[in-house]
C-alpha cells in the first residue's frame, strides 16, 4: 500500500469518526447551535484542554500547509481551510498529505 492510500484512508477515517459524535450530539440536544456546540465543548477543563490542543494542531497545519501547497502548486489546497472548521482537521490534515502525495508524484514522473 502506498503512503497516499494510508492518507486517504485516514481521512475517511477523520471524518467518519468526528462526525459519528457531532451528530450524536447534535440529536440530543435541544437547541443544537454552533454556539452551544462550542459552550458544551468548552464545560470542563477536559474539553477546554482538548480546544487548547486543537488550536495549536490546526494553526501549525496552517502553517506547514499553506507554504508548502504554493511551492507544489497543489491545486485547491484553499478549500481545507474552511473544511477544517466545518468538518474536522480529522479530515483535512491526512487529507492534504494525500493531495501533496500526489503532487509529489506528479513532479517525480515530470522529472
Amino acid at each position: 500500500m502506498k503512503l497516499k492510500h494510508a492518507y486517504i484512508l485516514l481521512s475517511i477515517l477523520g471524518i467518519c469518526y468526528t462526525w459519528y459524535y457531532n451528530i450524536q450530539w447534535f440529536q440530543t440536544v435541544e437547541d443544537p447551535t454552533f454556539t452551544n456546540f462550542m459552550k458544551d465543548a468548552q464545560l470542563n477543563f477536559a474539553g477546554k484542554s482538548f480546544g487548547a490542543d486543537l488550536t495549536v494542531v490546526v494553526l501549525t497545519f496552517f502553517a506547514f500547509m499553506i507554504p508548502e501547497s504554493l511551492r507544489l502548486k497543489i491545486k485547491y489546497w484553499w478549500v481545507l481551510i474552511p473544511f477544517t472548521f466545518l468538518i474536522a482537521i480529522a479530515f483535512t490534515f491526512p487529507l492534504f498529505l494525500y493531495m501533496r502525495e500526489v503532487a509529489l508524484e506528479k513532479r517525480i514522473n515530470e522529472a
